[in-house]
């Protein structure tokens, strides 16, 4: 998906008015029905549909803000990575882990060649203090520099400052240095990336792959499969953190855009009929569009408003070879100028008079 910010034509500080407003000016000129001979026009209205759920949503517009900044620092780092006359490579997880620990193990040693330098104090011959065993004096420990101290902290801080997409890499090689990788069986679970994505029921109906924000800023087009709706959640087996040989799940939830013409449940589609008085009540057949194609109706004599006719197959795919139902929900329309032999005969009705 494009900068939603663009898409609405707002900018980053706008307002939830705002958003609004410009969500509400855009979607008149970008709408399919005043664009009939425009093939792209569907396509453009449904990303706007998905821009402004997006940026209406503040937890999901606090997340794409943050996204989008933890990529804009990423691309700015490896411009100045590009420009720099030397550049060293990012080292891995591994190699952070045994820089420290070479380190640490030369202080060790260091300390160690030190200590079997010293003399061994020991009591006079003959003598022993305060009992019958003779006790060797042991040099007092030495206190590790305060440079060696420094080198530790910056050492930590460089491993404590590295991207949050690293953190189960270094778990990782933790685990490993202390020979923990056996406690890790392939039984465990790696914890999942979590993420969203907007919808819309044309999008579900035709298949089509959805644009995905990842926590680190990248897009990534997932397919809609069968028996996808509201809340779903579409799961990508090993394509989340990864902990030594073992790798968790993207899982990503779908959120379907409002619309005005359709409503869904489940996987029933609800729309609405609005009807001439007379068809109401003598009944009539009529047709519908649906994302799939006009829909034919067949409305009995008297139906009210509110009345639903069910029309089974045409809603969304289950996923498990059956269809949702497309649903549609009447109303009653008057005519723009009053009727006088209608008004004549709702007055008989009401007052009981015979014309």
């Amino acid at each position: 998906m494009r900068d939603p910010y663009a898409v609405l034509g707002v900018r980053r500080n706008a307002g939830a008015e705002e958003i609004k407003a410009a969500w509400r000016q855009v979607a008149k000129a970008v709408h399919p029905d005043q664009n009939r001979e425009d093939p792209q026009a569907a396509a453009r209205f449904a990303e706007l549909g998905r821009a402004y759920e997006v940026l209406k949503n503040p937890v999901l517009r606090s997340r794409y803000d943050q996204a989008r900044r933890e990529a804009d620092l990423r691309r700015m780092e490896e411009a100045k990575r590009r420009h720099e006359p030397e550049t060293v490579d990012a080292e891995t997880a591994e190699e952070a882990m045994n820089r420290i620990f070479a380190a640490d193990q030369a202080r060790k040693s260091a300390a160690q060649a030190e200590t079997k330098a010293q003399p061994t104090a020991q009591a006079p011959k003959g003598e022993t203090p305060r009992g019958d065993r003779p006790v060797d004096a042991k040099p007092e420990p030495k206190a590790e520099p305060a440079q060696a101290e420094t080198n530790e902290a910056a050492v930590a801080a460089g491993v404590a400052a590295r991207p949050s997409t690293q953190a189960a890499e270094l778990l990782g090689a933790l685990m490993r240095r202390f020979g923990m990788t056996g406690g890790l069986k392939a039984t465990d679970k790696v914890p999942d990336i979590l993420c969203e994505t907007t919808v819309t029921i044309e999008d579900i109906y035709r298949r089509r792959r959805a644009d995905t924000i990842l926590p680190d800023g990248q897009t990534l087009k997932v397919a809609i499969p069968d028996g996808t709706t509201e809340g779903s959640e579409i799961r990508l087996k090993g394509e989340g953190f990864r902990m030594g040989a073992l790798r968790g799940d993207l899982v990503v939830k779908v959120r379907v855009a409002r619309e005005a013409r359709y409503r869904l449940d489940g996987y029933n589609l609800y729309a609405l009929l609005s009807l001439p008085l007379q068809d109401a009540v003598l009944g009539t057949e009529t047709t519908i569009e649906t994302p799939t194609g006009r829909v034919k109706v067949t409305v009995p004599p008297w139906s009210g408003a509110g009345r639903e006719i069910r029309i089974d197959g045409h809603g969304l795919r289950d996923g498990a070879g059956g269809r949702g139902a497309l649903i549609v929900e009447l109303a009653i329309m008057l005519s723009d100028q009053p009727d006088p032999r209608l008004l004549d005969l709702m007055k008989s009705q009401r007052d009981g008079l015979v014309v």
